[in-house]
């Protein structure tokens, strides 16, 4: 009989759902061993929307044998201490995306984390999509030939009740806008396809819609490691929100990701399409989406602790999308051309 891996869940606040979700389908794998919020009434609310335990402290978690792993869903400022700590106790750690506010400290994080030899994940459920997962398939089998043309366009909208939330769009609280908070899954993924950006020219704004410190408009033309050219186009103020889009073009055929549906062109070929929802995460409610891939995702890292394999969304394969992030901003900064070296 395959043994459950202990599992333990900080943080209690709107991300949680498809976490909370995704453990309780998972109890053949996983034996969930407690969740923990500092406020007492998040635990309550917790336990009696998922019929699941908490505890009244991390060090409950991280003391306990049983808890092989944490899943960290934390804001991302607070995600290197409790990352560091949980590895130094001796668990595996699944951090909610970002790693961290910057590529320099996303770095540290998965530096800190190999040394103590635990396995680090990310929440990058989007890879984990039906059709993500066919396309990336279809790339590593050459069936687009080389890349030419890879692009992706994020617009999305957030009302004014979101950005009423306190800190929220807030580079002290969030850590960054529109490419960090929210386009980060899609940019992720357009990496995880094409490979890491050589070099990027940007352009982020402010729009005159909210009272923050952080970009909500922000675009780039990008050129791959691989040569392959594109742009990389990203907001929150597109209303009423349009489902994120991948365009892929190559030697051989062309892919169009929307949201999750799939369709690909390919001479000499019946056209390959992949059905499913096209609402994306760019309405008004960011948690309006299935769990399923937050499932797949869970049981995969649960797969790598107990295999002692490295994660499909490890750590160290999230650092080329901070940094292109973090080369997004500079360059709209200096408005130069930035040649990235991760």
């Amino acid at each position: 009989m395959t043994k459950r891996i202990g599992v333990g869940l900080i943080g209690l606040g709107m991300a949680v759902k498809p976490h909370a979700l995704s453990l309780k389908d998972l109890t053949d794998e996983v034996e969930f061993l407690g969740g923990f919020s500092p406020t007492a009434k998040r635990r309550s609310a917790f336990e009696k929307a998922y019929d699941l335990p908490t505890v009244d402290s991390i060090d409950a978690l991280l003391e306990n044998p049983k808890v092989d792993a944490v899943i960290v869903i934390t804001p991302p400022r607070t995600h290197a201490e409790l990352a560091i700590k949980a590895a130094k106790a001796g668990k595996h750690v699944l951090l909610e995306k970002p790693l961290d506010v910057t590529y320099a400290q996303a770095r540290t994080i998965v530096e800190a984390v190999e040394r103590e030899g635990r396995k680090l994940g990310v929440v990058f459920q989007f890879r984990f999509r039906e059709a993500t997962m066919t396309l990336r398939e279809l790339l590593r089998n050459g069936e687009l030939g080389e890349l030419l043309s890879v692009s992706c366009a994020v617009r999305w909208w957030r009302p004014a009740e979101y950005y009423a939330q306190p800190g929220r769009g807030m580079r002290d609280h969030d850590g960054g806008g529109v490419l960090l908070t929210q386009s980060i899954h899609t940019l992720d993924v357009l990496l995880d396809l094409a490979g890491p950006v050589r070099r990027v020219t940007a352009q982020c704004r402010t729009s005159s819609l909210r009272s923050m410190d952080t970009e909500d408009i922000a675009c780039a033309s990008v050129e791959y490691a691989n040569g392959a050219i594109g742009v990389v186009d990203c907001t929150t103020v597109a209303y009423p929100g349009y489902p994120e889009r991948i365009e892929i073009a190559g030697t051989k055929g062309s892919a169009v990701l929307e949201a999750e549906r799939l369709v690909v062109h390919r001479s000499g070929h019946e056209t390959l399409r992949v059905d499913g929802s096209t609402a994306g995460g760019g309405g008004a409610d960011p948690m309006d989406f299935s769990h399923e891939p937050h499932r797949r995702l869970i049981e995969s890292f649960v797969h790598a602790v107990r295999n002692g394999e490295e994660p499909r969304a490890s750590g160290r394969s999230a650092l080329p999308v901070h940094a292109l992030i973090d080369g997004m901003l500079e360059s709209s900064a200096s408005g130069k051309p930035l040649t990235l070296h991760e």
